[in-house]
């Protein structure tokens, strides 16, 4: 029971990080162990009863707030309305060339949206086509800006299909890839799932989103850009843009200009991929959730039951 008991209160920990109470089931698919929903049901009623966590209607959290539960269904109700807009752009990003796949990511992928959410997606590109993919599909970027629907159209993660494999393994990669809402390319999304099975070393409930995703059709127009571009000067252009694009992305960093949430932009570049430098949140979060779990471990006792003094702050 101790080993449960400290499963679920790691579970609720991580997201505690992000004010986000879970329902049972959720706990269950975010659990880092193999568990069945009557087990996690159990351990919830120990620990309610010790009040080491609170039940807020059908969620769970560390605190007795009721308002995390108001913040949620809130958030909620927003993303269901803001989802509905990232259909209609994955449509419009999925006509440019090399675009093999689109995915919702970051908190809209969990249902979840503030006031003002943007729309993050997550984009693979044909292999060694994807800073010919990134420069076409931010100029769609650029003339959203005219309209003010910027926000509508955050691609800020790429990957190519020569290197699907999220190298930095760890629980919040493997949240972030558990929880993607596959909207185009269902075939480059598999292979994807195939290439980050490890998410199982983490989440081993869980699996990726896959049956959203539908085809990704080509059109006329995209097959033909594609056809263009698909020889040694497609090649140099693609390695052109990468450079050109890296430089320019150093000297923000260098000048320390800030993006529009007020933090430095940074963005980890290669061949294959096209992201935000993981140092800056994903690191914080990780190092934040072990100390969590340190002390959950310092503050269960060592014969299994609950210590009611070691209430988690």
């Amino acid at each position: 029971m101790l080993t449960l008991q400290e499963d679920i209160l790691a579970t609720l920990s991580y997201f505690d990080l992000f004010r986000y109470p879970l329902t049972s089931k959720e706990i269950l698919l975010y659990a880092p162990r193999a568990y069945a929903i009557d087990e996690i049901e159990d351990g919830l009623y120990e620990l309610c009863a010790t009040q080491r966590i609170f039940r807020l209607q059908e969620y769970y959290s560390l605190h007795n707030n009721p308002a995390l539960t108001t913040r949620r269904d809130e958030g909620y109700n927003r993303a269901i309305q803001l989802l509905q807009k990232a259909y209609k752009a994955a449509k419009l990003i999925n006509l440019f060339p090399f675009v093999r796949g689109i995915a919702i990511s970051g908190s809209l992928s969990k249902y979840y949206a503030e006031v003002d959410s943007d729309i993050d997606f997550f984009i693979i590109t044909a292999k060694d086509r994807l800073w010919l993919a990134r420069t076409f599909t931010h100029l769609l970027k650029k003339i959203s800006y005219l309209f003010r629907k910027e926000h509508f159209f955050c691609m800020n993660y790429y990957i190519d299909e020569a290197s699907l494999q999220i190298p930095e393994q760890n629980i919040f990669t493997a949240i972030e890839i558990a929880t993607l809402i596959p909207l185009k390319g269902s075939a480059a999304f598999q292979s994807f799932a195939r290439q980050n099975n490890w998410i199982k070393n983490y989440l081993p409930n869980n699996h990726m989103r896959l049956t959203p995703a539908n085809s990704g059709d080509s059109t006329v127009i995209k097959r033909i850009a594609e056809y263009m571009l698909n020889n040694k000067a497609g090649d140099s252009l693609d390695n052109l843009l990468m450079r050109i694009t890296s430089r320019r992305w150093e000297q923000k960093t260098k000048q320390q200009q800030l993006n529009t949430h007020g933090t430095i932009m940074q963005m980890a570049a290669g061949k294959h991929f096209s992201k935000p430098d993981p140092t800056i949140f994903q690191e914080k979060i990780v190092g934040s959730y072990n100390r969590k779990v340190m002390e959950i471990k310092h503050a269960l006792n060592i014969n299994g039951s609950i210590n009611k003094t070691g209430v988690l702050k």
